[in-house]
């Protein structure tokens, strides 16, 4: 009977071994756990990120955070995307997904927002309040580009709008308007410089990478309706979701949020 060398045994003994591990043989490898998808308003970026932050401290869970408009995410719930919770800034898209049979419930409030007028350093308009400084870089000629959210699916943008239509600047500034897909892209697009200014969320001129760019004014908040922004939960949202879900809710998250410039729920809204 033929019988293989020693050295040569011993060679195939260990190629086997390797194969043996590399195509999965002996003890079952761990998967690495699925990423925790929250769709999130991009109102939302830097108060969230700050509370993620404080959740992973506190729970030692991790979620992962993606930031968009609200239609969009709204679509794209409504399509199967793998979100398992979804802030937005706008509750009646909660509001749809709940009737659509999505969602696990139809969500709760947690915050109502603001939106500012902008204008970066050195532009030739004036900011305020009501928008008079807006009125007269318009007549001077001073307004070539301006910048707010796309309101076929950004609520900020659509608030814009209204503020707009209310001081009837609406049809003067359309033709010089920069859509950004969301607030936060508006938000970038007036700060830059390539605009004379922009209407955008006041969270996020808040925050030092927007604020340290240029001078901003709070729009009167009865010039547009409410910003009622809504969060739920998708059906088959894991436990980590559900966590971070209650979290939210809770008194050290309230204080981000409050901190950046939302008004919270039960505190005369």
């Amino acid at each position: 009977m033929f019988s293989f060398p020693h050295a040569m045994r011993a060679s195939l003994a260990l190629f086997a071994a390797i194969t043996f591990i590399a195509f999965g043989g002996g003890q079952a490898r761990a998967e690495p756990p699925a990423s925790v998808n929250i769709a999130a308003a991009s109102d939302l970026r830097f108060a969230l990120e700050e509370l993620e932050t404080a959740f992973e401290r506190d729970t030692g869970k991790q979620v992962t955070l993606t930031f968009g408009s609200s239609g969009n995410f709204f679509r794209q719930i409504s399509e199967g995307a793998p979100f398992q919770m979804f802030m937005s800034a706008d509750e009646d898209y909660v509001n749809l997904l709940a009737a659509k049979g999505r969602t696990v419930d139809s969500g709760t409030l947690y915050a109502i927002g603001r939106i500012v007028v902008f204008a970066p350093k050195g532009s030739p308009m004036k900011v305020d309040e009501r928008l008079q400084g807006l009125r007269t870089a318009l007549a001077r000629g001073d307004i070539s580009r301006f910048a707010i959210a796309n309101p076929d699916h950004a609520p900020y943008g659509r608030a814009a709008q209204e503020a707009l239509q209310h001081q009837k600047l609406w049809d003067k500034l359309q033709p010089k308007l920069v859509l950004g897909e969301n607030v936060s892209q508006a938000a970038q697009f007036a700060a830059s410089g390539n605009t004379q200014g922009g209407i955008f969320a006041y969270s996020l001129a808040l925050s030092p990478a927007i604020s340290k760019r240029g001078e901003y004014a709070l729009v009167p908040a009865e010039w547009h309706k409410p910003l009622r922004q809504r969060m739920v939960l998708v059906k088959g949202a894991s436990e980590t979701a559900q966590r971070f879900y209650s979290y939210i809710q809770q008194p050290p998250a309230r204080a981000i949020f409050q901190r950046y410039g939302f008004a919270l729920p039960g505190e005369g809204q």
